[in-house]
């Protein structure tokens, strides 16, 4: 291609307005603007969306169907496009509990490869495939605890936690709550049992049946938990308390459900394997004196430190001529620490030193597991492609940018050309190019504003990047006040989670604090330990809503221990908020409207106009989740799907409600807000915060909630946004301002863990506002932060450290913002 540059013509997707921009190819490019802007749209919906239909194009038809299909990236026209490789912040799909850092990076595979070919076995054994040295196959799995390295035992001091109370007080704490738990009760009253009878002074044979019988007898009930109404007799089955407890843990896919059973058991490590995980005939191996659960154990800096000298002997070996050349078994090593070696060495220059292979994914923040990825994909040695980076900078400490732009600039000079869509005007400031997308979010957004040099980009008429570029901490527009002395302390001693190993913790109630150190150095891991423990100890602990069937993830809380936590003061919480950037939704019925509550109120006013009371709709009519409301063709998806037989299959509007996901007798009632248009649920759904803030003005509870979502920066969203389009930011945002709109007096404790991901600096001036106001109102924040924004306003900072992993886990600094 003579032409240096990707011209891009007509790009309409999503609020990008039919733009025209030229990115040269060979070059480091950063795309940039505020939250919505319309950069994602242009880097991953055009570039790489475009990149993907031609691809497709080239594939044949009846393989063509096999292939998940390409977003249509609605462009009139891209020249000088190479092939895309896209890295993506979130999860994405495929990790499990039982997914690690080695799975990711394919490094697992080849440590197992290692100690199959080339450990040493003890004599006389029998030489092992991979498999076995993988907790997760049939073969390799500890028999005793199938991989988990754990045993959940259910006691009686576990199930019932206070022998004063009698059966009908909830003596048997791990029963159900709710009719489940009354339905046992009942049926143990039924058997015969005293109820009533404090639970200590029960026979020990009758406590012990109720507990851990494997009988399930089926008894007919009388309810009595209403003498003034008449309640039917039922076919009872009783369920021992163990018995539910395990069957929860088998079987449930509700982490909700599985932590609330995890509280009534005690869990020790496996008898079999001491925790191990693995069989005993693999755990004999050893490679470098290391059985392959110690080396999956160790941060992959010292993992490094133990395989390159090896592997300069192998080498040696293999180039010495005098030596015969090294036999079968010496190459196999040489060649799989060779391929270790180079993958590992990537993840420590990318700032993942702190990792160890054998921790699972779902415990590493989105920003690592990019960089994750980013390491594979760099050990691709591929040439002549663009590299589609989100935010490549999330999550690590400013120290180690410096090096993430050296790796960046090694894919360029190796014949490639990288775009990343940044906010970290560190990382903006050291690309070639920079396209600034804005001015505003949403329909206000949509346009470049720039595309050119970095100097350039000062004289770019409305673009908010550029008055941040060279001075990006803007203070004042935070707050003006000094640093508050704090209402009271909150003391902690013995934090243990992870690599936070018995630290102690003084936290300022009613104040700011930012925990921040080296990426890896135990930042969550306490925010972790101090919810937790405060949770336990002080507070009523308030998760964020449960994501439907996310049984995935670290829900195994770790166990307070002898942790403690003590406050003295004014405004002590009695609440304590963990907000993270899980997702609100698996599926597309998980709106923004939904997750908010906001429209709660909007179907009980559509349900009380004159034409819902003729139909007599009631307020369940409004919801797509409905059957009476959604459209019947569509279920309410406002699709449908596409079988083409030898083509891929797609998506198409649905050809009856036209998207609008109701069904057409729901679609006839309309109501007028408060600007005087008269509207559909349909309608309404398609505005964004910022338009319905004037349209429900005269609503209380959404004008709230609306109120809190544009504080927040989140006013170019739709009220029917899907969940599954939302970032981690929005998401941690929406439920930020979800807690923002609830009317609560009594003093809370927010734990939040990088709320600024993924925001421009615009918009974490603007976040920030919204944090101190909540101190203003006398609750106290606690967030794990790299942004210099988040640290020069902080009341007080907390310093974890000194490095990564097991280097990391201290406290090596506290105190008030200087």
């Amino acid at each position: 291609m003579t032409d240096p540059m990707i011209r891009v013509r007509g790009a309409r997707l999503h609020n990008l307005r039919d733009v025209d921009v030229d990115l040269p190819r060979d070059a480091l490019v950063a795309v940039t603007g505020v939250s919505g802007s319309g950069k994602s749209s242009l880097a991953f919906g055009t570039i790489h969306g475009e990149a993907q239909r031609r691809y497709l194009d080239s594939v044949a038809p009846f393989a063509r169907r096999l292939i998940h299909a390409a977003v249509d990236p609605r462009v009139r026209d891209v020249t000088g496009l190479p092939p895309t490789v896209a890295l993506e912040q979130g999860r994405g799909g495929g990790l499990s509990s039982r997914s690690s850092v080695g799975t990711v990076t394919t490094a697992g595979s080849t440590l197992r490869m290692l100690w199959s070919r080339c450990g040493d076995y003890p004599p006389g054994a029998t030489p092992l495939d991979s498999d076995h040295f993988s907790p997760n196959t049939a073969v390799g799995a500890c028999p005793a605890c199938g991989g988990l390295g754990v045993r959940h035992v259910p006691t009686e001091a576990s199930m019932v936690p206070d022998d004063t109370l009698s059966i009908a007080e909830g003596a048997v704490a791990a029963w159900p709550g709710a009719w489940l738990g009354k339905n046992y009760r009942d049926i143990v009253a039924t058997l015969g049992h005293d109820v009533d009878l404090p639970w200590r002074e029960l026979p020990a044979a009758t406590r012990e049946w109720i507990l851990f019988t494997e009988e399930q007898p089926v008894v007919t009930v009388v309810p009595t938990r209403d003498p003034e109404r008449i309640h039917r007799p039922y076919q009872g089955t009783f369920s021992s308390a163990s018995r539910y407890v395990l069957r929860t843990l088998a079987e449930t896919r509700s982490a909700t459900q599985r932590r609330r059973a995890l509280r009534y058991v005690e869990t020790h490590p496996c008898e079999v394997c001491g925790g191990r995980r693995l069989g005993r005939d693999a755990l004999a191996v050893t490679w470098d004196g290391l059985a392959i659960d110690e080396a999956s154990a160790l941060a992959v800096d010292d993992l490094l430190t133990r395989m390159r000298p090896r592997l300069t002997a192998l080498t040696a070996l293999t180039t010495t001529e005098d030596a015969g050349g090294p036999n079968a078994r010496a190459e196999a090593e040489r060649v799989l620490l060779e391929d270790l070696v180079g993958r590992l060495s990537l993840m420590a220059d990318l700032g993942l030193g702190h990792l160890a292979l054998g921790r699972p994914s779902t415990s590493v923040s989105s920003g690592e597991l990019q960089r994750l990825r980013l390491a594979t994909a760099l050990r691709s040695g591929l040439f002549g492609v663009v590299y589609v980076l989100d935010e490549p900078s999330a999550g690590l400490h400013p120290r180690d940018t410096e090096r993430l732009l050296r790796l960046l600039r090694g894919l360029v000079a190796a014949g490639n050309t990288v775009v990343v869509v940044e906010h970290d005007m560190a990382v903006v400031a050291g690309c070639d190019w920079v396209v600034d997308v804005g001015p505003g979010a949403g329909s206000e957004g949509g346009r470049v504003l720039w595309s050119g040099d970095l100097d350039g980009l000062a004289s770019a008429q409305d673009s908010v990047t550029a008055g941040y570029l060279h001075r990006p901490v803007h203070v004042d527009e935070v707050r003006s006040a000094s640093p508050r002395e704090g209402t009271g302390v909150l003391s902690l001693r013995g934090l243990t989670r992870h690599t936070v190993r018995d630290v102690d913790l003084d936290l300022p109630l009613g104040a700011l604090t930012v925990v921040t150190g080296v990426s890896g150095s135990g930042k969550t891991s306490l925010l972790d330990a101090v919810h937790d423990v405060v949770g336990e100890r002080l507070a009523a602990v308030e998760d964020e809503p449960e994501v439907e069937d996310d049984a995935d993830g670290d829900d195994e809380t770790a166990p307070v221990g002898t942790a403690r936590a003590e406050a003295s003061g004014h405004g002590i919480p009695n609440r304590v908020v963990r907000i993270t950037q899980k997702p609100i939704g698996r599926s597309p019925r998980s709106t923004l409207a939904t997750y908010t509550g906001l429209w709660d109120q909007v179907r009980t006013v559509y349900a009380a106009t004159p034409e819902a009371r003729a139909r007599r709709f009631g307020a369940g009519r409004f919801s797509f989740n409905t059957a009476a409301g959604r459209c019947p063709t569509c279920q309410g998806e406002g699709a449908v799907s596409v079988e083409l037989l030898f083509l891929p299959g797609t998506y198409s509007v649905c050809p009856d409600c036209h998207g609008d996901r109701f069904a057409p007798e729901t679609l006839e009632v309309r109501w007028t807000g408060a600007d005087g248009v008269a509207r559909t649920v349909a309608d309404l759904l398609r505005l964004t915060v910022s338009q319905a803030r004037e349209v429900l003005a005269e609503l209380p509870a959404p004008r709230r909630a609306l109120a809190a979502l544009e504080s927040l920066g989140l006013g170019y969203l739709t009220l029917g946004q899907p969940a599954t389009e939302l970032s981690g930011g929005e998401a941690q945002r929406i439920k930020l301002a979800t807690e923002l709109q609830k009317e609560r007096r009594a003093p809370t404790l927010y734990v939040m863990d990088e709320p600024t991901s993924g925001l421009h600096p615009a918009d974490v001036h603007r976040l920030l506002r919204q944090l101190h106001a909540l101190v203003d109102a006398g609750h106290t924040v606690v967030l794990a932060e790299h942004d210099p924004v988040a640290l020069s306003t902080a009341d007080t900072v907390v310093e974890m450290g000194p490095g990564a992993g097991g280097a990391g886990g201290r406290v090596v600094a506290a105190g008030a913002r200087t």
